[in-house]
């Protein structure tokens, strides 16, 4: 199977584009799960959410977009087919989606804050600002850490990539770059970035193969299924494949951190102010900043 991601197509089991690692094995582990996170920088955990509660979300997420006619009424509205006018979404903040009780219900779940304060071991906090995507056709997400986005408060901080209902290959799931976390000079560099403070764009490539040439390791990825989760650390490489097809590839992104470490401010709050310099004023273009770097 070739799958797009970037500006490159990849084959599923080739050289480049592999398999995610499945940590069904160790369900309930939690040393093994910590010590599987610092290995691979990533968590796959199937069934993780209640499906139920997944697909409510989904229907709130869908309904917020139908009502701003991003969705092609001829077809059932849960299909989330893209109205010819809809043009994706990026629902960060739309607190009136995002902090509804059926959303809640999947991102602060008493059982999944419950499962974080056993990973972390100690007591766990969510960031109050959540991050929530409909992916249209044909777009994709470059490769970045997470960092450089929120990295004012603890490094522990996680990201847990919710899918709000399957999540096909040809939808454009999450892919990670094998063994990115290890990277001492990209992290030493771009990991060490603010785009608020630096005014640079924030992606480190759209080039996949690049960084591997570079860097090495493999993008992995899989399907997904309701329910289903991937979590992964602020220095894990990752990206995602192209959706080619007709759907909206619905997703939340949300973070988790012990709440007795410092906070990124921007995140926190009944109104978070968000980014707030980042796109204002004259803005370094990755590449400019990768000169300078030597990356």
């Amino acid at each position: 199977m070739i799958l797009p991601m970037g500006n490159r197509e990849l084959e599923l089991g080739g050289e480049h584009l592999g398999h995610l690692r499945e940590s069904k094995d160790i369900e309930g582990d939690m040393p093994a799960l910590r010590a599987r996170l610092d290995e691979d920088g990533y968590l796959l955990l199937r069934g993780l959410h209640d499906v139920e509660s997944v697909k409510a979300a989904r229907r709130v997420v869908l309904a917020d977009l139908d009502a701003r006619e991003q969705i092609d009424r001829s077809h059932p509205r849960d299909e989330g087919i893209i109205a010819e006018s809809g043009g994706g979404a990026f629902l960060g903040g739309r607190k009136a989606v995002t902090h509804t009780d059926e959303f809640l219900s999947v991102v602060e779940a008493p059982s999944l804050m419950t499962f974080f304060t056993d990973l972390f071991d100690g007591e766990s906090l969510a960031y109050d600002y959540k991050w929530l995507r409909a992916v249209p056709t044909g777009a994709s997400t470059g490769a970045h850490y997470d960092v450089v986005y929120m990295g004012r408060g603890s490094l522990d901080l996680v990201t847990l990539w919710t899918p709000l209902g399957d999540v096909s290959y040809d939808m454009g799931p999450l892919a990670v770059l094998e063994g990115s976390q290890t990277f001492a000079e990209v992290r030493d560099t771009y990991g060490k970035m603010d785009v608020d403070r630096d005014h640079v764009t924030g992606s480190f490539s759209d080039d996949p193969l690049a960084l591997i040439e570079q860097y090495g390791g493999r993008w992995l990825t899989t399907e997904f299924e309701t329910g289903d989760a991937l979590i992964f650390r602020m220095f894990t490489m990752h990206g995602s494949l192209a959706n080619t097809t007709p759907r909206f590839r619905l997703s939340a992104d949300t973070r988790y951190q012990r709440a007795d470490q410092p906070v990124d401010e921007r995140w926190m709050g009944d109104e978070p102010v968000a980014h707030y310099a980042w796109t204002k004023g004259e803005t370094v273009t990755m590449d400019e900043a990768r000169r300078r770097w030597g990356v």
